[in-house]
């Protein structure tokens, strides 16, 4: 008889375990094997990828944070690493002489700022340091570039792009709240007005690209000579489309808002998961995760008649490769990497819940 107990208990259990596995969606599935992937990636000293670029640690911790339930070690151990980037001036970068900036760091601190945030493992202190430096790369001026914001602070040419631009604006919206622990000086913010300005500049108003944004107005690729009169249509790409919806939130803009509307108007007409529309694959993953911060950060559910967080858990789910992983065929902005990859694909899953 007691045997008999003992039988039965393990097959109850074996059961219950079969039924708990079986009854896990295939979203938590992905999300569980990508955890897995980015923490045999981690470093001893809790770096990933590239320890001369914090923002490929920052996105894996920023990921890990959004699977949920991950164990706190290899997170604080992450956090710690960025920690240990930042610079007297406030940024999260490794300096690079002679390169004409200093380590991409408005890239860096942005990301790192927001993931920090995020993980709850950072002094304030810290993270206000991070906030001025923010604030003081923001570039100035009356051209078009006023506003907005580049890969560095200091660098051999004036530039900007809406890349940049809507990581700094989503880190200091994302982290407003900081400044009610500023206990000297005034509080720290940008010109939200001259980011704006910066935004809408690169937005097409009419045609059939209205609505799409491009990615700046100065490069080569970023226009076309639309008529005659020498005046440029500027190239809307999906991902920056995404981006101009995500600053134009964090600038507290709701969606009822024309240019929100007409954003999403376009991304209605090129909707797509299969690639990042005007860009193909070239950074497709970059394109994902953006979709999913702006949509999410926008509280809009369907884009026209398209459910976004299904269409794009489903696509990213059929991407994902048997060791848990994402990668880019196309390396175009560092795609092969799957620590880059996987850490997109695993914050728009995670807003795709």
């Amino acid at each position: 008889m007691k045997h008999t107990s003992i039988l039965l208990a393990l097959v109850f259990a074996s059961c219950t375990a079969f039924s708990a596995d079986e009854a896990k969606s295939p979203l938590e599935t992905a999300i569980a094997k990508g955890t897995k992937f980015l923490l045999s990636k981690q470093a001893e000293d809790g770096h990933f990828s590239d320890p001369h670029m914090p923002a490929l640690t920052a996105l894996p911790l920023w990921a890990l944070v959004g699977a949920k339930g991950v164990d706190e070690a290899p997170l604080k151990k992450a956090a710690s690493f960025v920690l240990s980037t930042q610079r007297p001036d406030g940024g999260f970068y490794v300096p690079k002489p002679g390169r004409g900036g200093s380590g991409l760091g408005n890239y860096n601190t942005a990301v790192c700022l927001s993931a920090l945030f995020d993980s709850g493992f950072a002094p304030k202190g810290a993270m206000l340091k991070a906030r001025e430096y923010i604030a003081s790369s923001q570039l100035t001026g009356d051209d078009t570039l006023a506003g907005g914001f580049g890969y560095d602070k200091v660098s051999r040419r004036r530039y900007a792009d809406l890349s940049n631009t809507s990581y700094a604006m989503s880190a200091m919206a994302k982290t407003a709240s900081l400044e009610e622990f500023r206990t000297t000086g005034k509080k720290v913010d940008i010109d939200w007005s001259a980011a704006l300005s910066f935004v809408d500049n690169l937005l097409e108003t009419e045609g059939p690209d209205a609505g799409g944004a491009a990615y700046n107005d100065r490069t080569p690729q970023a226009g076309k000579k639309k008529d005659k009169g020498g005046k440029v249509a500027l190239r809307a790409y999906g991902s920056m489309t995404y981006a101009a919806v995500l600053s134009m939130c964090s600038a507290k803009l709701d969606r009822g808002d024309p240019r929100v509307r007409q954003a999403l108007s376009y991304m209605e007409k090129n909707w797509s998961v299969d690639e990042n529309p005007g860009m193909g694959a070239q950074g497709l993953y970059y394109f994902y995760d953006i979709m999913a911060r702006a949509l999410s950060a926008s509280g809009v559910e369907k884009v026209g008649e398209h459910d976004w967080k299904k269409e794009l858990s489903a696509r990213l789910i059929s991407l994902q490769k048997d060791d848990g992983s994402w990668s880019n065929s196309n390396n175009r902005f560092w795609e092969a990497d799957p620590v880059l990859c996987t850490s997109f694909a695993m914050i728009a899953l995670g807003l795709c819940r």
